[in-house]
């Protein structure tokens, strides 16, 4: 079969045609290189030097493995590792199903305007700010917060809540769930626009109920979303939300909410080590990136779909 030759001045052309396209293009291009692979690149470069305040990045002095060893050799490091563990993994699976529940529920609804404003309802909670939803948090589990008025109305005692280490995981992963399951259905929604809505009268002809078209027709179109959400979350395993442990954070809990992020910030910027801070979050991103590659490949081998 013959090529086709482009006629001289075709790619002018197209350039010109879509030059605004190019432009936006060009745009993001740029701040996800000065924004995103700079700071990388010179991330890596402070993870090898003793870098002060004062000092350039060029200028600070070259000391090889020497931040990587200062963490490993830390004696808080198995607790920090744990508790970040602990907290993600919770957040993993109390996390999975509900964006996937409440997709299917709200899909479901018969009526359009319905359905709009449930999704709007439970999308607010992602842009309040974890201040607000730790005051939230608080009006109801301080001492004398909505739940323990309850419970001393019926039981004639309170609960710490908030100074309990068996109560802080429970109120950081509820809130955490609470604030982003609604936000985290907006790829399920997406996936199930595409689905043809013959398939749902065809399952009805068939004498299918609502939870036959369930299986049959809306997971096997949400399962590239959850295989895609699930490696995702792998990849973040090390990362907490800072911001939501520094608030709920206090000295009763210290031992079960001093995680990998609140360490770097009381070395890396408190003793403004900021050397082992870079050194930490390199190690956080290999780790991050081998396990998202782990995740991918177990995803295709399983379902037979990936990320890439």
């Amino acid at each position: 079969m013959q090529k086709t030759k482009k006629k001289p001045g075709h790619i002018k052309r197209q350039l010109k045609r879509y030059s605004v396209l190019y432009v936006i293009l060009l745009l993001a291009i740029v701040y996800y290189f000065v924004f995103m692979y700079v700071p990388l690149i010179w991330g890596v470069e402070i993870s090898f030097k003793d870098m002060k305040i004062g000092s350039t990045i060029q200028d600070a002095p070259w000391v090889g493995w020497k931040n990587y060893k200062y963490f490993f050799q830390n004696k808080s490091m198995l607790k920090l590792l744990r508790n970040t563990l602990i907290i993600s993994i919770n957040s993993m699976i109390w996390g999975f199903l509900p964006p996937i529940l409440l997709t299917i529920a709200i899909f479901d609804l018969r009526s359009k305007k319905y359905q709009k404003f449930c999704q709007t309802m439970v999308y607010i909670p992602h842009f309040f700010s974890w201040v607000i939803i730790y005051g939230i948090v608080y009006a109801f589990f301080s001492d004398n917060g909505f739940i323990n008025i309850i419970l001393s109305k019926i039981t004639g005692s309170t609960y710490g809540f908030m100074v309990s280490s068996k109560a802080f995981v429970p109120l950081i992963v509820g809130s955490q769930v609470w604030k982003e399951a609604g936000w985290g259905t907006i790829l399920y929604f997406a996936a199930l626009t595409g689905v043809n809505p013959e398939l749902y009268e065809a399952a009805k002809i068939d004498g299918a109920g609502p939870l036959a078209r369930i299986r049959a027709v809306t997971l096997p179109a949400m399962v590239p979303v959850i295989a895609f959400s699930l490696i995702m979350a792998m990849g973040n395993i090390l990362n907490n939300d800072f911001e939501q442990i520094l608030l709920y954070y206090n000295a009763a809990v210290y031992d079960v909410s001093d995680v990998i992020e609140t360490w770097v910030y009381r070395v890396g910027l408190g003793k403004m080590q900021y050397g082992i801070g870079s050194a930490v979050s390199m190690l956080k991103a290999v780790v991050s990136l081998v396990l998202i590659l782990i995740a991918n490949s177990s995803s295709r081998k399983l379902t037979g779909r990936g990320m890439f």
